[in-house]
């Protein structure tokens, strides 16, 4: 939420290591396609650089896979699972999570599942609608985003993990 939004996030996007990851940026959005644990540690990566501690900040994001439109094009595998070597000094955030197996006739299991981890990390903060808030610590937020992931490709082909984090909010401040 800043007049230089384009530069701050442009900038920060700049100075993550990507070498284990595809990566293209267009006018409305970063995609990064590769290993779940190299997807999720260049996201958090991009969003605790942006972060200057005091601008407010926002990050959408979408995770998912099995999805048609899927290419198998665009697309770093790396042979392990080392993480860059960014570190993220830790700073709390407040977000909210929808997740969305498809496919799945018990699709509600597996949604208690995803609740249930956000509980058993301390994250969770209370059920809204269509979406499960959390609060932490940036480096527990996106292991948990791990955690969620990983269950999703061990139990489900198909599913979408919506994610909104935010930083530095002027509302937190009032209420």
């Amino acid at each position: 939420m800043s007049d230089n939004y384009t530069d701050l996030i442009l900038s920060a996007i700049r100075k993550v290591d990507t070498k284990n990851v595809w990566c293209s940026t267009d006018a409305l959005s970063t995609i990064y396609r590769g290993r779940r644990i190299h997807v999720v540690d260049s996201v958090k990566n991009v969003f605790a650089k942006v972060n200057d501690g005091k601008t407010h900040i926002t990050l959408e994001a979408t995770f998912s896979k099995g999805c048609p439109c899927d290419i198998d094009g665009d697309c770093i595998l790396a042979e392990n699972d080392e993480l860059s070597t960014d570190n993220t000094s830790g700073f709390d955030v407040l977000g909210k999570i929808s997740f969305y197996p498809l496919g799945v006739a018990q699709y509600m299991d597996h949604i208690s599942a995803v609740v249930n981890m956000a509980k058993d990390c301390s994250l969770f903060k209370k059920t809204s609608h269509y979406a499960t808030e959390l609060e932490g610590d940036i480096n527990e937020v996106f292991d948990y985003f791990n955690q969620v992931l990983c269950y999703a490709e061990e139990n489900i082909n198909h599913y979408v993990l919506q994610v909104t984090l935010s930083v530095n909010s002027p509302s937190l401040k009032k209420s």
